[in-house]
């Protein structure tokens, strides 16, 4: 067996419709004047909705501290998040998500019920919410974050 007749592995098979979501869902943004690239959205994305510091998001981004830095700069002057006191710890800042960053979230939200209702109809209803039940049980033992 060579390398191009192997199964894709299953990190491959997960990314894959993640990256045709993900996809849709910038181009959407796109069509409705956002041109958010690809860094931004990802660090975006990773922002608890009562605010995140830098240092969270840097290790939720697997990025460096500087770079998600650079990023929140970069969103920041766009208008779709602010840094804010954060209550808890008055020497730290909370990054948070404006009106205008949470206009991006209400466009992207249809654009994943389609992806989904497409999964669904390509799959038949039971063996989608298996998919969903299993992916949400393999969540509890990978992610830390959630």
């Amino acid at each position: 067996m060579t390398p191009d007749d192997e199964p894709l592995n299953l990190g491959l098979l997960l990314f894959i419709p993640y990256r045709h979501l993900e996809s849709a869902v910038l181009a959407e943004l796109k069509a409705h004047g956002h041109d958010l690239p690809l860094n931004q959205a990802r660090v975006f994305q990773r922002i608890n909705p009562e605010g995140s510091r830098l240092s969270e998001l840097a290790q939720a981004s697997q990025l460096s501290k500087q770079t998600v830095g650079s990023i929140v700069d970069q969103l920041e002057a766009a208008g779709y998040v602010r840094r804010v006191p954060d209550p808890d710890d008055a020497r730290a800042r909370l990054v948070t998500v404006t009106a205008k960053g949470e206009s991006l979230v209400e466009i992207g939200i249809p654009v994943i019920r389609e992806i989904e209702a497409a999964w669904e109809t390509a799959l038949g209803r039971a063996r989608m919410l298996e998919l969903k039940e299993t992916l949400a049980a393999l969540r509890a033992v990978t992610d830390p974050y959630g």
